[in-house]
């Protein structure tokens, strides 16, 4: 049996504490040079947390870090940087006014008689992309160039200082399938080059796909080390969340029917966002929006809470003509919509937990009559225990929490109202699968207590997993609407989309 490498990084015994918290609890970490490492574990695994240790934002309570066999601690990402350790993040952290050239080298600009050697940056821009397989005019704004790209640039920068671990946290979430193979290629070139890349996801094939080992992390504590060829999925997740897959799979509930319409939308539409529609979501149903990216989910969504305006057709809530022209008329009407993008649209970073709990709520009284803080700290303790967010603390700020624990915060904001209507536009995006669960397990508990859910996820797996009736959109039309009986399976779904609806 061949005898691995000698690891370019060792992290052993890696602890760390923040007040009340220990975030992470005696973690190891090896990095092998020319392979691709996944760090796998549910939000609040400790995944972030040992990252910034790694990269000096953080300094380590306890444990040792060795770089080439030599112990190391860094003073912050700069100083890692230098040693050749480069991170690239989900939310590209570049300049999109400024050229693809001046992006690559801003701060480390090449200069000749105490100006700037724009000749020299570019043409060694043009190269180091040329390294990465990509062809680009470096002269362009990155702007002019798609998420993918970016990241291409991001990583092009990161290489460019003699990196020796390259870190990609969740670089592909917001790609499409043609760009994360774009991607995939870059990382196998680099992995040929001797770099060892952690790559941290949470899709479990692009995992599979592209990565040589994974170590697991759960509550802070390290579950182990494996081959990925050693490790099935399903074991794998067990292993994540500390339970068997099985008990993710039993969320659908026998097969019920529906009489009381809620929502009626007929021939609801908006040029160039969605051809007119016809859909009925009924007290208690969960309705799935099944199709590609750009397929018209996401304007279906915003039709119904108001966020864009329709330009034909009409609505009914309660068999009542309703006209939803603002979100505020929606909210009236006891609807809410929990976007899919819960940065831009949904949670304000600055705000505690609290403040952006009852968000909702203050706007539907009026910023004249605020809520009253008892009531605040009554309503938040009660959502903040019901969905599990962790860390329990009202007072954190928002933006300091996990993204599967963010979003639960935004659907308290939402659950506070009691709606009678639940959008829900890709809810479990870039979170982990334990935080996965439970919302899905929430969609059920709502829907049995008579809440209607709009459910939207490009995971058709999920869908099945949760709705009784699924939509099926492509290009903008909704093109077929499928009893979620023992006959619809993913491929049925598959083979709607790829048709159009058409029967063969």
């Amino acid at each position: 049996m061949a005898a691995f490498p000698a690891p370019v990084l060792t992290m052993s015994g890696i602890g760390k504490r923040f007040p009340g918290v220990t975030a992470l609890d005696g973690v190891d970490l090896r990095l092998l040079p020319g392979e691709v490492h996944a760090l796998m574990g549910e939000n609040g695994a400790g995944k972030s947390t040992l990252i910034k240790v790694l990269t000096g934002v953080y300094q380590a309570d306890s444990g040792v870090i060795e770089l080439n066999g030599r112990a190391v601690a860094f003073t912050g990402p700069q100083a890692a940087q230098q040693a050749g350790i480069s991170t690239v993040y989900q939310e590209v952290n570049l300049c999109a006014n400024l050229s693809v050239a001046e992006n690559v080298f801003i701060g480390r600009e090449p200069m000749r008689r105490g100006r700037i050697d724009w000749k020299h940056m570019r043409a060694r821009a043009a190269e180091l992309l040329s390294r990465l397989e990509l062809s680009l005019d470096v002269t362009a704004p990155l702007s002019s160039y798609s998420l993918a790209v970016q990241q291409m640039v991001a990583i092009a920068r990161a290489v460019d200082v003699d990196a020796r671990v390259l870190i990609l946290d969740e670089p592909t979430s917001s790609l499409d399938a043609d760009e994360v193979e774009q991607l995939f290629t870059v990382m196998r070139r680099l992995k040929e080059e001797g770099i060892a890349i952690l790559f941290v996801s949470h899709f479990l094939d692009q995992i599979y796909e592209i990565s040589d080992r994974m170590t697991i992390l759960r509550n802070g504590r390290l579950v182990g080390e494996y081959p990925t060829s050693e490790l099935s999925q399903v074991e794998l997740v067990g292993k994540m969340i500390g339970q068997e897959l099985a008990e993710l799979e039993k969320l659908h509930g026998a097969a019920r029917t529906f009489d009381r319409p809620l929502v009626e939308a007929r021939e609801l539409g908006r040029a160039g966002a969605i051809e007119p529609f016809t859909l009925t979501i009924h007290e208690g149903e969960v309705v799935g929006l099944a199709g590609l990216l750009g397929s018209g989910r996401t304007e279906i969504a915003r039709l119904l809470f108001g966020a864009d305006h329709a330009g034909g057709g009409e609505v009914a809530v309660g068999g009542a003509p309703a006209a939803l022209r603002t979100p505020r008329a929606a909210m009236n009407h006891k609807i809410a919509f929990c976007s899919e993008n819960r940065k831009a649209d949904g949670l304000i970073p600055d705000l505690t937990v609290r403040e952006n709990i009852v968000l909702a709520l203050q706007a539907t009284r009026g910023w004249t009559r605020p809520v009253p803080r008892e009531q605040q700290d009554e309503l938040v303790a009660r959502y903040v225990k019901a969905l599990k967010i962790s860390p329990p603390n009202p007072e954190h700020l928002v933006r300091n929490l996990s993204g599967g624990n963010q979003q639960k915060v935004l659907l308290a904001r939402w659950l506070i109202l009691e709606p009678r209507l639940l959008i829900l536009d890709e809810p479990t995006r870039g979170i982990d699968v334990g935080a996965k669960a439970e919302i899905q397990r929430l969609v059920v508990e709502l829907s049995g207590g008579g809440m209607a859910v709009l459910f939207i996820s490009a995971e058709l797996e999920e869908v099945l997993r949760l709705s009784h009736k699924v939509g099926v959109l492509r290009d903008r039309r909704l093109v077929a609407e499928l009893p979620n009986d023992d006959d619809l399976t993913t491929d049925v779904l598959m083979e709607t989309i790829a048709s159009g609806g058409r029967v063969a």
